[in-house]
């Protein structure tokens, strides 16, 4: 925001001054801009920034895509890896295989050594958790379906 020196002007003139005031005239004064100086931009090389922010993009992809895939393997293989357990521990059991398959990927996402500024840090969680959770569940469900329809009865129970 630019500030301006506030403008200092003379008492009101008398009428009998105005004919003064034509003849003696001031130049008026421009009010001062604060101007930026090259202290206060920092020096950017556009080519390095976008390779960096290029090279950025692309690993967190990668860990978006890791995630995802991961999601649909551990869905699969919640249905039969939990088989024999009954109830109500088998949902507790797939979803806590699912936190730790996610914590997983976040030891995989530290190792591809992202350089990412303080207020991205988050983004090594957050990339595809929606994705991942959704994923995880619909596949885990559509798989026990299919595995297990043979032993529903068809119909409706009365």
């Amino acid at each position: 925001m630019a500030k301006h020196k506030k403008k200092k002007s003379e008492p009101t003139p008398k009428p009998e001054d105005s004919k003064k005031e034509s003849i003696e005239s001031k130049p008026e004064e421009t009010p001062e801009i604060e101007s930026k100086t090259s202290m206060d931009i920092p020096p950017t090389n556009s080519s390095t920034n976008q390779a960096e922010n290029f090279e950025q993009n692309r690993k967190l992809n990668t860990l978006f895509w890791l995630r995802v895939s991961l999601a649909i393997m551990a869905g699969t293989a919640a249905t039969f890896i939990f088989e024999d357990i009954q109830g109500e521990e088998r949902r507790w059991a797939s979803i806590g295989f699912m936190i730790i398959i996610f914590a997983a990927t976040l030891f995989v996402a530290k190792s591809l050594k992202m350089q990412l500024p303080r207020s991205d840090r988050k983004k090594f969680v957050t990339q595809g958790i929606g994705s991942y959770i959704f994923l995880y569940l619909f596949t885990w469900i559509v798989t026990y379906t299919l595995v297990h329809v043979g032993r529903i009865p068809l119909g409706i129970n009365l």
